[in-house]
């Protein structure tokens, strides 16, 4: 009997797919990282910083867990699996696609929840001895920190099957539900903080609504990939030869696309013996992580699946401009939000946080260190750019060697730095090991003849610089003469609102207002090709 023939498989997106994409994902992004700033500002209002020990018990106890959410969920076991998914469907059809998803799940969810249970068991001295050595020297401090990591830990394997299901949704050209599930993090998070009345309360109810959160988000993609028409279904794990090939890419991939999670990671181990410091950093990460959220994540699995089409059909050419698009692409979304967290990083920081536990001093701190981590986010949204051009080919192994050498890096100069200036010290060592390992990777890339900036991109990167450049002084002329930005608005009752979230509210308004006049005016992007990327084609 012949066998059925296997369900059609949509054709890839054309020229314009890959930005729309990339702008549906950072629709529910932003959503999410609007919510996320709503549930830190509340979690900094409860917690605050140096002046007690639950905020920095809370971020280690969320970091560790979430250090895996990163690793799995925005990239590395994506970058292995979603070209091979993908090669599947078109090559061998959706049924057999499908088995090599659920194998795949079966033995990501066996890995994840034997390191839960192990961690769970060792949890004491991983705290003491890994993840935040510094606590011991606070009373209180270390053992609420094991507590609050046990509870938050089953949130790794919720995580790692989101983000493998979300793999098999984006490889079928699907994205809202993988989009929108991290804004249930935020909200189950806002639900269980708000009812406390002490920072160790709101501590404790924090970590708790994480874990439902982790629950919710896995469900939700549960039910969006059945009613996809995939058929993932539960199983034993089986390392047959396809899953073996699949962790011997995974393996390299995740080392290499959490390279930006460890160094994350190190800072922590790092600042952990100052009273608020993890805080502080955790409150950089939200603002300059969110370019690379919104951008550079987004671009990086909208690229990934066309990107590999491109590759397996030998359309080098297609697979080059496609680069070239996305880059000059998240650069011009990029380099101005650089631009201002460089330009005016306390007007941001005071203006925004500033309340309850969190202090002038946690201010003054935190904007010191985000102004260093300014100058990097370009970096961090190129790497997810270029490391996608080595997954195309399914390489994983030179992008995990670069970003063990940026590691390296990393821990050298923050150790140096932060003995010479403090916790500014480990953001500047941040963004210089990820600057270094972008130069790396596209020496790299152009040496093997696979990619390099045509000289159209250099020039419209230049324009774009030129555009984030002038914004940056605007900005920065701001934060000067911020007293009298301020003065006529305090003079007027606002309600709960003060003079300086009014502020940072307009202003923050104002440059979005200017830069896309900026950017038009020195030619990084013409109406004609803003019309040609968002129309919609055949």
């Amino acid at each position: 009997m012949a066998a059925a023939p296997a369900k059609p498989i949509p054709a890839p997106p054309r020229a314009g797919g890959m930005i729309r994409s990339s702008m549906l994902i950072s629709s529910f992004t932003l959503i999410s990282r609007v919510l996320g700033f709503v549930r830190d500002l509340v979690v900094t209002y409860y917690m605050g910083a140096s002046a007690t020990i639950a905020a920095d018990a809370y971020n280690a106890a969320f970091s560790f867990p979430n250090l895996f959410r990163r690793i799995f969920a925005e990239g590395a076991f994506a970058s292995a699996f979603v070209p091979a998914y993908a090669r599947s469907l078109e090559q061998d059809g959706e049924e057999v696609a499908d088995v090599l998803a659920a194998d795949a799940m079966a033995t990501l969810a066996t890995a994840t929840l034997g390191l839960t249970v192990i961690a769970e068991l060792a949890m004491p001295w991983l705290m003491r001895f890994l993840i935040a050595p510094g606590f011991a020297a606070t009373p209180g401090k270390m053992q609420l920190a094991v507590v609050l990591t046990m509870i938050t830990m089953p949130y790794l394997p919720c995580m790692a099957i989101y983000a493998h299901l979300s793999g098999v949704l984006n490889a079928r050209s699907r994205f809202i539900l993988s989009s929108a599930a991290p804004i249930l993090l935020n909200i189950w998070t806002l639900i269980a903080v708000l009812p406390a009345r002490t920072p160790t309360l709101a501590a404790y109810y924090a970590s708790a609504g994480v874990l439902v959160a982790g629950v919710s988000q896995a469900g939700l993609l549960w039910w969006g990939v059945r009613r996809s028409g995939a058929k993932v279904d539960i199983r034993w794990p089986r390392l047959t030869p396809e899953i073996r090939k699949l962790i011997a890419l995974a393996v390299p991939g995740a080392i290499a696309a959490s390279a930006t999670q460890i160094n994350i990671f190190v800072s922590g181990i790092l600042v952990s013996q100052q009273n608020g410091a993890r805080s502080w950093l955790a409150v950089c990460d939200r603002l300059y992580q969110l370019p690379q959220g919104l951008v550079g994540v987004a671009v990086g699995v909208a690229l990934l699946p066309r990107l590999s089409r491109a590759v397996h059909a030998g359309d080098l050419p297609t697979a080059r401009s496609t680069i070239d698009q996305a880059i000059t692409f998240c650069m011009a979304l990029t380099l101005p939000a650089a631009a201002a967290l460089i330009a005016m990083p306390y007007f941001l920081i005071d203006g925004l946080y500033r309340r309850g536990e969190f202090l002038a001093t946690d201010a003054h701190f935190t904007a010191a260190a985000l102004q260093q981590y300014g100058w990097g986010v370009p970096a961090f949204v190129l790497a997810q750019i270029t490391s996608r051009a080595f997954f195309a080919q399914q390489d994983t192994k030179t992008p995990m060697q670069i970003a063990l050498v940026s590691v390296a890096i990393n821990v050298v100069l923050g150790v140096t730095l932060f003995h010479y200036f403090g916790v500014a010290g480990i953001a500047a060592a941040t963004s210089g090991a990820w600057w270094i390992n972008v130069v790396m990777m596209a020496v790299t890339l152009a040496r093997r003849g696979i990619y390099a900036p045509s000289p159209a991109a250099w020039s419209r990167l230049a324009r774009v610089l030129a555009a984030s450049v002038a914004l940056g002084l605007l900005l920065a002329a701001a934060s000067h003469w911020r007293p009298l930005i301020e003065a006529p608005i305090g003079a007027h009752h606002l309600g709960p609102l003060h003079a300086k979230e009014i502020a940072v509210a307009g202003v923050a308004i104002l440059a979005a207002l200017v830069y896309p006049v900026l950017l038009f005016a020195s030619g990084g992007l013409t109406l004609a090709e803003l019309r040609g990327a968002l129309r919609r084609r055949a």
